[in-house]
């Protein structure tokens, strides 16, 4: 093999590696061939019917901040859990629409909880927050370990963002795997916190 043929083969390789790593894309499938009774709606928001949603995983451990959460704590409210990292720009784009929605539904049963990943450290998740006004806490989970424990086909964990919305019985309810604008945030949060 030439010296450039391998500096060519070297640099896709690179390239693959660096595209798998950073994941942070817009939109895409779900990881894998579980049911999970989603359906794909034409706004990227898939939703399961109401009797026929998951349980939500254990979602608790330390947050960016130290302290210790649990999302079943919440049970009673519609959480919106937003999977986000510092490093992810969709991210940095999306993060003044759920600092204001998470404000604006505070006191209508709503909690908003972040799950951060991939940041090697929390300095830069406590950036990341304090920049975007984010007032709601995030679990920290640099390996994605919390996104693993999702039913398989409910989350893909090379797309951050990703947005799932659990209803006041503790079930997956809907869920988006790209980034969010408030419009499209309140179309999958209302009809969820509508239901009786």
């Amino acid at each position: 093999m030439s010296t450039r043929s391998r500096a060519v083969l070297l640099s896709a390789v690179a390239a693959v590696a660096a595209l798998t790593l950073s994941a942070c894309g817009n939109g895409g499938t779900s990881g894998g061939g579980g049911n999970t009774n989603f359906i794909t709606g034409n706004n990227g928001i898939d939703t399961a019917p109401k009797g026929e949603r998951a349980a939500a995983p254990d979602l608790s451990g330390r947050t960016i901040d130290g302290k210790s959460l649990a999302v079943a704590d919440y049970k009673g409210k519609v959480v919106v859990v937003n999977v986000w990292g510092s490093w992810c720009g969709p991210c940095r784009e999306e993060a003044k629409y759920f600092s204001k929605v998470s404000q604006d539904y505070a006191d209508k049963g709503v909690q908003f909880v972040g799950i951060n990943t991939r940041d090697s450290s929390t300095t830069p998740a406590i950036a990341f927050e304090k920049e975007h006004a984010i007032a709601y806490p995030s679990l920290y989970d640099p390996t994605g370990k919390l996104m693993l424990r999702f039913e398989k086909g409910t989350l893909n964990p090379q797309l951050i963002p990703s947005t799932l919305i659990i209803d006041k019985d503790g079930k997956v309810a809907a869920r988006a795997l790209e980034a969010l604008d408030d419009t499209t945030l309140l179309k999958m949060l209302k009809p969820v916190l509508a239901e009786k």
